[in-house]
């Protein structure tokens, strides 16, 4: 038999594109989580292949003792159960980096956004005031030779750093695996502690993975210390920020403004006061999935399940389980 292959169907993902790109020699299936196709499917399956989900725990492995990996579609994996993947002695991988672009372009748009007050820009000229009914009270900030501090600087943070090179901005990290001097030089970055990045940070975007250490690491206290000038942009996960917290420092000028892709409920509910705040842009969670990036994700997804097959190592294991 061939090694079979499961894939999650997702909204976000292109099936007919998975088709044309699936490794010869190997067979896939598309199925809805939780349907029928899918369980009878998860127990011959030797490669999982989609998003994150809670519901494949324990039980999940149990009933699908082929599986000899878990390769995720996302960088992120906070809805992954690593215990039971590691009961299950099955290893989790991510993305590889295949978003990497697509979310430090969206840092970058969300950046320009809140310092450009874009949505206000905009608002102003469809309902007819054209530039507000006092422009002179509105400020409107470049992004050149403004310090901006990265907290994370894995892939995606180091291809954020490479773009606010080009608009000419200072760049600074905090991340707790520091790289190479050379490696600081080569990106023209430079490492201070996360206070530093908070006091002295013109913008402060956010690349770290949620785990139990980086959640709310943004809180009352750091957000306290930072520049009332200041604008904070998160396009990793939520609940790496203390939501009610923000909402206060937004409100009550601490900072200048946000720039958020995540929330710390998703989709957040109608009534969230972030909605209502003139310093704010907003976009649903979509800075990672593309059209561009669809084929780079499926390719990483399939060369994995192909190395695996060979009896090699995967690429891209999920801290946790490495």
């Amino acid at each position: 038999m061939p090694p079979r292959i499961l894939l999650m169907a997702s909204p976000l993902s292109d099936p007919d594109l998975a088709r044309e790109i699936a490794p010869s020699g190997m067979e896939l299936t598309i199925a809805n989580f939780g349907s029928p196709e899918f369980t009878a499917e998860a127990a011959k399956a030797d490669f999982l292949v989609g998003f994150g989900n809670k519901a494949i725990d324990a039980g999940f492995y149990g009933a699908a003792p082929n599986v000899k990996l878990f390769q995720l579609l996302s960088a992120g994996y906070d809805t992954v159960d690593i215990e039971a993947a590691r009961g299950a002695g099955v290893p989790v991988c991510n993305n590889g980096g295949a978003n990497s672009t697509a979310v430090s372009e969206h840092a970058m748009m969300l950046m320009m956004a809140v310092c450009r007050r874009l949505v206000w820009q905009h608002e102003s000229v469809v309902s007819g005031r054209w530039r507000g009914n006092n422009p002179g009270s509105v400020k409107l900030f470049e992004l050149r030779d403004k310090v901006l501090g990265l907290v994370g600087l894995g892939a995606i943070g180091k291809k954020v750093a490479r773009l606010a090179n080009a608009f000419g901005m200072r760049v600074q990290y905090y991340d707790i695996n520091r790289v190479s001097e050379a490696e600081e030089d080569a990106l023209t970055v430079r490492f201070r502690l996360l206070g530093e990045i908070l006091a002295t940070s013109d913008i402060v975007s956010l690349h770290v993975p949620l785990t139990p250490a980086s959640k709310h690491m943004i809180g009352a206290a750091e957000l306290a210390s930072m520049k009332r000038t200041a604008f904070l942009v998160n396009t990793c996960r939520g609940p790496v920020i203390d939501e009610v917290a923000l909402i206060a420092a937004l409100e009550g000028g601490t900072i200048a403004g946000a720039g958020l892709d995540v929330f710390d409920q998703e989709p957040p509910p109608a009534d969230n006061p972030l909605f209502r705040l003139p310093n704010v842009i907003l976009t649903p969670h979509y800075a990672g999935p593309t059209w561009d990036n669809q084929q780079a994700r499926f390719r990483n997804a399939f060369d994995n399940c192909q190395r695996v097959a060979r009896g090699e190592k995967p690429l891209w294991v999920i801290p946790e389980l490495q």
